[in-house]
């Protein structure tokens, strides 16, 4: 279905080229797309001095601009983070090309042979901010699965995601395939994603990552689908079995290790009866780190540091060396809070009891519910997914990281020999 919002014509233009770029893209042998993204790899290490010259300039307007610490991690590339994009787009070609697979198929008593195989959903579009990685993981997605992307990667990353789509585009050549399958609407601003938005018929799938409300307007607005990603309102349970060392280290390594990525932990909870055991020494090593922590009566009385919080405080996504605690009665009163407070995106427990561990694995609702690990392991690559589109928190199609099978959809090819139905 075609949309009837009226598109500014050179944005319809790039929308239309990023349509006919998929066609071509879509029935693309698996050694065609890979040999773009080895050139991709090779001019993301060649481009250096420019992606990072661009990037240079975006943290300076960044910071003039007020950017929190948060989005400034986000937004910055160094000579390290480049070359981990180009080990992420070298591990994409390692993964098995999705395209062609069959996922079922049968002979029907009439001698029709159905089956369904995995293809390209066409064109992807990705709205976010002020994160340059997104723009090389999305894009190396969906040249393996087949997919022409349109990116909208935001005015705070504008600079260095000009360049990187110049060198995405630069391995798409090198390899015969059209550049347009790479397209960026930034220098539209607002109205480039507004359009993005109302591009029903051009753009076949919306993925937003980024703030709750930038996710939020994406699904409010869009009569494109969307694929929802979600914030990460992240808890850890550590449950009256929990061993001390256990509890201390992943408690600091989900919180402080990446405090601004979606899959930091946000809320600590603690059982009543291991408060004494477990509290002083947790709170100890994350007040040594820097973190602010906000408690309930409970946890203020253990450390003076501690700050009151609020049902606003257990409610958000700090994104930065932020937590919030509270001690609970039992499991039932952690899992309640957590139904309340979680975006369903990571819920971990930390327990020596088996059945507390599978009773949590059962009862709570997110994306990736976790036993004894830390929650930084919510991640595409992590998972060996290769890049990762982002982590979907809601329930149809795909929920938690997307790789390469969440870019695709499936049809049916129904093969027979002059059957009419009777």
């Amino acid at each position: 279905m075609q949309s009837t919002a009226t598109i500014d014509p050179v944005l319809a233009s790039r929308f239309d080229e990023a349509r006919a770029a998929s066609r071509v893209l879509g029935t693309r042998p698996t050694a065609v797309k890979d040999a773009a993204l080895g050139a991709i790899a090779d001019a993301l290490l060649a481009h250096e001095p420019a992606i990072l010259a661009a990037n240079e300039q975006d943290i300076a307007a960044g910071r003039a601009n007020g950017l929190g610490d948060g989005l400034l991690d986000r937004l910055t590339l160094t000579s390290q983070r480049v070359a981990a994009l180009a080990d992420a787009v070298r591990d994409v070609v390692r993964l098995e090309d999705p395209v062609g697979e069959s996922v079922r198929g049968r002979r029907l008593p009439n001698g029709i042979r159905i089956e369904q195989v995995r293809v390209p959903l066409g064109v992807v579009g990705a709205i976010y901010e002020a994160r340059p990685n997104v723009t090389v993981d999305i894009a190396a997605l969906a040249i393996k699965s087949g997919n022409a992307v349109v990116l909208r990667g935001g005015s705070a990353a504008e600079h260095t995601n000009h360049v990187l789509v110049g060198v995405l585009r630069e391995g798409l050549g090198a390899a015969g395939l059209p550049e347009g399958a790479v397209q960026i609407v930034d220098d539209f601003g607002r109205d480039g994603a507004r359009a993005m938005m109302h591009a029903r018929g051009r753009i076949d799938v919306l993925i937003p990552r980024g703030s709750a409300g930038l996710i939020e307007t994406v699904v409010s607005e869009s009569t494109v689908p969307v694929i929802e990603t979600g914030a990460g309102v992240v808890h850890m349970f550590l449950d009256e079995s929990a061993p001390l060392e256990r509890a201390v280290e992943l408690v600091h390594n989900a919180k402080v290790q990446r405090p601004s990525v979606c899959n930091a932990l946000e809320t600590v909870l603690v059982h009543r009866s291991a408060a004494d055991r477990l509290l002083p020494a947790v709170l100890d090593r994350l007040l040594a780190a820097g973190v602010t922590v906000r408690g309930d009566e409970a946890v203020q009385a253990v450390r003076p540091e501690v700050l009151p919080a609020t049902d606003d405080d257990y409610a958000t996504e700090h994104m930065a060396l932020e937590i919030s605690a509270r001690v609970v009665d039992d499991l039932d009163q952690a899992l309640e809070h957590i139904d309340r407070f979680s975006t369903r995106h990571t819920e971990a427990i930390v327990t020596e009891d088996l059945a507390s561990a599978e009773r949590f694995l059962a009862e709570v609702d997110a994306a990736a519910v976790m036993v004894n690990t830390s929650t930084r392991f919510t991640d595409g690559g992590e998972f060996g997914f290769g890049a990762e589109v982002g982590i979907s928190t809601q329930k149809l199609h795909a929920r938690g990281p997307m790789g390469l099978p969440e870019l695709t959809s499936t049809k049916w090819l129904v093969r027979g020999d002059g059957q009419v139905r009777g």
